[in-house]
């Protein structure tokens, strides 16, 4: 059963958030980016029917894709700790389940937004964003409100 979070407790647990969604962003970067390196060195190896390798260059990249893939697994287990639900790694987006007038919805941040301040439909998404207004805050609730 997913946690339903307050606009408060969600606005309290961003700093835990940014950083970790942060460091899944960056370790996700640099994973694609050893990643895309060692795919194209097998291409070249592969149309030329093989070449001389810096394989000193190779160990480095491969050890950069494997220290980044575990970052990223490591804060994406942290994060989903938090009952949060991460949307978007390429822009770190992430979404804060909560109730408003019994339907479960979405207080929806941006790790480049300095608050949160936009809300979404389940099935609407990040184009659906809707600004918290005084209706929203009086309407919606965390798990423990009866």
């Amino acid at each position: 059963m997913p946690r339903h979070f307050t606009l408060d407790e969600a606005r309290a647990l961003l700093p835990v958030v940014g950083r970790g969604i942060r460091d899944a962003v960056q370790a996700k970067e640099r994973y694609q980016a050893a990643e895309t390196w060692l795919h194209d060195l097998g291409q070249r190896i592969m149309m030329r029917g093989g070449m001389l390798v810096d394989t000193a260059a190779a160990e480095a990249w491969k050890s950069q894709r494997d220290s980044n893939g575990q970052t990223l697994r490591s804060s994406m287990e942290k994060l989903e700790e938090t009952g949060v639900v991460v949307k978007d790694l390429d822009i770190g987006l992430v979404d804060f389940p909560t109730l408003y007038r019994g339907e479960e919805v979405y207080l929806c941040w941006r790790m480049d937004e300095p608050d949160i301040d936009y809300w979404h439909g389940v099935h609407e998404g990040f184009a659906g964003r809707k600004e918290i207004d005084q209706s929203f805050v009086d309407n919606h609730r965390g798990g423990d409100a009866v």
